[in-house]
């Protein structure tokens, strides 16, 4: 993409009601723009993030096993009010009527419609163990909206349940969860700790969170400093296993790392000493097991040889796909601007034209250009006619992981720089050997 074509309304001051640096950040990058308190539209810089994180979100839910659907934003009351959660919810549910006097909401969550689509269309334990997600956008009308995409009304969420025939079943399904849960933020290249949190109006008494450490986070969180050297890596996991899903959950879950609403004193200080840390959070997802208590509500059972017909046990996991966007950048950024991972950035490299105009950093410019693209490197190319200082802001700003400056000076050595967002060092190479190099770094990701 050249720059000059490309709509990226950045902002030279912080905006005054910003309160975090993630939702500066966003605004004064041009990522997203306040359309009313609490919600946003997204911006084209911001929507391509956004797509990233959905699609590594994606693959990482099927590779597990698990079917892509989507179901609608509006709800009838009534599933709702069968299951008993209308009225406990609270004001955070926009409730809403129809023209024919029919109650409505805008779904904060969809345990009550999956497990209606699930009772209409699955009798047989045979049909089981089944997993069914959506990625879609969820509305909770909260008191006090704030810190951008962190604690907004409106936002993009991966929701997905699972339907088993029994405990251990579902148990297993849970750990699956976990893992997969695990995978996609090591993927979007964050460390999300899962801990032992508190269920809230989901309910059960199984349920972790996955919390990003940031000084910002709304959480407190008490955790063993053991558990920061745990990666999944490129290990195979067979997500089928349940020995091995169960060796992982145990793997993660072992070490002590708890939200302050589940916080145990006396549990915490058998943590050696100098392994016990206290930090903030920021929730960036969660898993819960809640067994029968929809399916008993609303009736969804299936058959058995053994016990005839069942309620099946159920479980519930989310991924705040727009609100990670706000934790990536809480956990990455410096006094510049935002210092993007390579899996999630919106671009791959930007190239900046320090003489636009000048015949030599032109073609040089457009010649890496072109070979950028071809290589899938997406570049975002700076060829506006600005000085030299404002395209480098501009680059640090919106975080690009690496940016090449081509210059006449360079280029009467034949090089150019090519320069690494996250340490700053920069070295000069041949334009052929810049690409080449971020060619590898990205065959990696």
């Amino acid at each position: 993409m050249r720059l000059s074509k490309y709509f990226l309304p950045v902002l030279k001051e912080n905006p005054s009601d910003a309160q975090i640096v993630s939702h500066r950040l966003m605004l004064r990058a041009g990522m997203i723009r306040q359309a009313q308190s609490g919600i946003y539209s997204w911006l084209p810089m911001g929507f391509k993030v956004l797509r990233k994180l959905e699609n590594i979100v994606h693959d990482e839910q099927v590779r597990a096993g698990h079917n892509p659907m989507l179901m609608p934003t509006m709800q009838s009351a009534d599933l709702w009010k069968e299951s008993g959660r209308y009225e406990d919810y609270g004001k955070e549910m926009l409730r809403v009527t129809d023209r024919h006097d029919r109650d409505m909401l805008f779904g904060p969550t969809n345990e009550e419609l999956i497990t209606d689509i699930f009772r209409s269309n699955v009798k047989s334990y045979k049909d089981l163990p089944l997993t069914l997600y959506q990625i879609q956008w969820k509305f909770r009308d909260e008191v006090r909206p704030r810190f951008g995409v962190m604690r907004g009304r409106e936002f993009l969420m991966k929701d997905g349940y699972n339907f088993d025939v029994d405990k251990p079943s579902a148990m297993h399904a849970y750990n699956r969860h976990l893992v997969s849960y695990l995978r996609t933020y090591e993927r979007m290249g964050m460390k999300a700790i899962p801990m032992r949190a508190d269920s809230g109006p989901i309910g059960g008494e199984d349920t972790h969170e996955f919390l990003v450490l940031a000084e910002t986070g709304e959480s407190e969180v008490f955790y063993d400093s053991k558990i920061l050297d745990l990666h999944l890596g490129d290990r195979e996991v067979d997500y089928d296993s349940w020995d091995q899903c169960a060796a992982i959950f145990d793997e993660w879950t072992t070490p002590y790392a708890r939200t302050d609403e589940t916080h145990d004193a006396e549990l915490f200080a058998q943590v050696p000493a100098e392994r016990q840390m206290t930090s903030r959070g920021i929730e960036v997802g969660q898993i819960f097991y809640f067994g029968t208590k929809y399916s008993e509500s609303m009736n969804a059972k299936v058959s058995t040889p053994d016990d005839g017909d069942v309620p099946v046990h159920m479980g519930s996991h989310g991924i705040g796909v727009s609100r990670m966007i706000g934790a990536i950048i809480e956990a990455s950024h410096d006094d510049k601007g935002i210092i993007w991972p390579e899996a999630v950035t919106p671009f791959g490299v930007g190239i900046v034209n320090l003489k636009q105009g000048d015949e030599e950093a032109d073609a040089a410019c457009e010649a890496l250009y072109k070979s950028a693209t071809a290589l899938g490197l997406d570049p975002l190319y700076d060829d506006r006619n600005e000085r030299a200082g404002g395209k480098f802001a501009s680059m640090d700003l919106i975080g690009l992981p690496w940016r090449i400056t081509v210059g006449p000076r360079g280029l009467k050595n034949g090089v150019v720089e090519l320069t690494s967002r996250k340490t700053g060092e920069s070295e000069e190479l041949t334009p052929e050997l810049a690409i080449e190099k971020l060619v590898k770094i990205y065959a990696d990701v």
